[in-house]
């Protein structure tokens, strides 16, 4: 079993001793910790729930309702949702909260409580902190018999939130239901069955074919969109019929698409795509985090803006796209964040652009693909023993490579010709995660391979 407290909220495995997974004790505990938190620095008794399809998802809302309600707090909930869904809801109700209950692309045994501010926004570093001290110490107290709060079922929000979609000014329903797409939706019997065939619908598509589009939370692969577990519907493009794919993770923050041959247009493209048609419309600057793709960068300056890394983390990436005015932001694994809409990652706005952009373009989704700089990333991981200092091990590979361009802050990324590595350290284990980046795999294999070795001589060198 599995328990992981953070800064951003619970998550873990559902079952066993009350600490040690994601228990009923648990659920309660951090739930109280966050009401007490909203209640505080809001003076705001209401907050806005939602979940995705998972198995444990009704058992975990029923414990969070009935605990805000014991602390006189509103529930709002807006039952089976989609994260971007409730952060787009929060300010909308005017709440002090809101809970999304989804352990995203982690697979069918997890579950968790995402947190948000009073503007649907990730809470923040300090914030979190101050929560899971709560949490440790019970710092909470509960309501009068009197004072109970109500609880009220909004299920409406998702067709809310396509409506959205389809007001944004550049999202183009007629140029997209001019141009007939045939598509196929993978979202793996979670919420993004509901949302996303609605929105097509919305958009003008009528020729949709619906995989695993049942919200019972069977996950009938696993749930992250990444190509190796995205068989099946790489095989129903492959027979030619249908002009793209669309995927898109179990609380419908990451997005993914599939080329009209089978072939992964590749998740770190998403945001490429995206910010290529919103630059082209908005002059503006991009961030994504330290990990993702430079093709964001080269799209970025050949639209004459200015592209930002920031650290990992949607809260990080968010706060850098406002420090620097950011119009179109997000990370590399298929996350779309764009502030005309939301701060938040959103598949559904990133659905309408994405179309937008592929309507105009004329022609297919493979062809739209090979405009832009091709890039491979390595992900790799050394693991160490406990004993070992593994932020001196980065200190030492900062050193070894001060004649490069380094960004130190998250991690070691070292800048190179045309690629890069980013090394960061794991906050509960002992392990050095290796992402590289080069216009060659076997470059940035071979980058990574040496950053790799590097690490294994410094680790020896300390032993001696």
């Amino acid at each position: 079993m599995s328990l992981i407290k953070s800064i951003s909220g619970i998550r873990g495995t559902i079952g066993g001793k009350a600490g040690e997974g994601l228990t009923p004790v648990d659920v309660v505990k951090f739930t109280s910790a966050y009401g007490a938190w909203v209640l505080e620095n809001t003076g705001n008794p209401k907050i806005v729930i939602g979940r995705d399809a998972r198995l444990s998802g009704e058992m975990i809302s029923k414990l969070v309702s009935a605990t805000l309600q014991g602390m006189g707090i509103h529930v709002i909930d807006l039952g089976l949702s989609t994260t971007p869904t409730v952060e787009f809801a929060v300010p909308l109700e005017k709440a002090g909260g809101g809970i999304i209950l989804t352990a995203s692309h982690n697979p069918i045994q997890w579950n968790a409580l995402k947190l948000l501010n009073s503007k649907g926004e990730f809470i923040s570093d300090l914030e979190g902190k101050d929560i899971l001290d709560k949490a440790e110490k019970e710092n909470f107290s509960f309501a009068e018999v009197k004072k109970i709060g109500e609880y009220t079922v909004i299920d409406d929000y998702i067709d809310r939130h396509i409506q959205h979609v389809l007001d944004l000014e550049l999202v183009d329903k007629d140029a997209i239901a001019a141009r007939n797409f045939k598509v196929v939706v993978d979202a793996v019997n979670s919420t993004g069955g509901i949302a996303v065939p609605k929105l097509l619908r919305a958009l003008g598509v009528t020729e949709i074919e619906e995989m695993y589009c049942t919200p019972d939370g069977h996950f009938p692969h696993n749930p992250e969109p990444l190509p190796e577990n995205l068989r099946d519907i790489s095989h129903k493009l492959e027979k030619g019929s249908f002009d793209l794919g669309i995927v898109v993770d179990p609380d419908v923050d990451r997005l993914a698409f599939i080329n009209e041959d089978g072939s992964a247009f590749g998740e770190e493209y998403t945001l490429v795509a995206v910010a290529d048609y919103v630059l082209s419309k908005t002059k503006g600057n991009t961030v994504s985090n330290l990990s993702s793709t430079r093709a964001l960068k080269d799209v970025t300056e050949r639209h004459e803006g200015t592209y930002t890394a920031a650290a990992v983390g949607e809260v990080n990436v968010v706060n850098q796209m406002k420090a620097v005015n950011a119009v179109i932001g997000g990370e590399g694994n298929g996350g779309i964040i764009y502030p005309a809409s939301h701060y938040g990652r959103d598949a559904l706005v990133g659905i309408g652009l994405f179309l937008t952009h592929l309507a105009n373009f004329g022609k297919t989704i493979s062809r739209l693909r090979a405009t832009y700089p091709n890039y491979y990333i390595s992900k790799n991981k050394i693991e160490l023993t406990p004993e070992i200092n593994v932020d001196k091990i980065l200190l030492d590979i900062k050193e070894k490579y001060k004649k490069q361009p380094i960004n130190d802050i998250d991690g070691v990324k070292i800048e190179f010709e045309k690629e890069w590595v980013h090394l960061r350290k794991s906050n509960t284990e002992p392990i050095i995660r290796i992402y590289s980046e080069s216009e060659s795999e076997a470059t940035a294999e071979h980058l990574a391979k040496k950053i790799m070795q590097d690490i294994k001589e410094i680790v020896n060198e300390s032993l001696i």
